[in-house]
């Protein structure tokens, strides 16, 4: 069962994304800000990260460089509701960017296909284009 780690300030949305998540047979780890996400991370060594980097409480530069720094072998989706020069400076380090939406059928899409890329890779299965 992979594990996804969601990094988001606000609660009801973390709550959402579990719910939606678990219901989909992911393991998800939740994390309310940068810091907790570190911890997270070493913790739980989660497949995949959906995070928003214009949360109030994650979008330091140091705490944001750490994070990248170790998940930077895992797929990342960059989840914001906020299309700014930040948002696009961030985006060279996610694997896909999507803006954030009640219908969540993109977020799960986009999880599976990455997830699935990721496995490919491992196994040896993906060539060169």
């Amino acid at each position: 069962m992979p594990t996804i780690l969601v990094l988001d300030d606000n609660n009801y949305l973390r709550v959402l994304y579990g719910l939606e998540l678990r219901a989909e047979g992911y393991r998800v780890v939740l994390a309310a800000d940068g810091n907790e996400a570190l911890t997270k991370i070493e913790m739980t060594r989660p497949d995949l990260v959906v995070m928003d980097v214009h949360s109030r409480r994650v979008d330091r530069p140091d705490v944001m460089a750490k994070i990248l720094d170790k998940i930077s072998h895992i797929p990342v989706i960059l989840n914001t509701t906020l299309s700014t020069p930040e948002s696009a400076f961030m985006s060279w380090a996610a694997d896909a960017c999507l803006t954030k939406s009640s219908d969540l059928s993109e977020l799960k899409d986009k999880i599976r296909e990455l997830l699935d890329q990721s496995a490919e890779c491992r196994e040896g299965k993906v060539t060169a284009h």
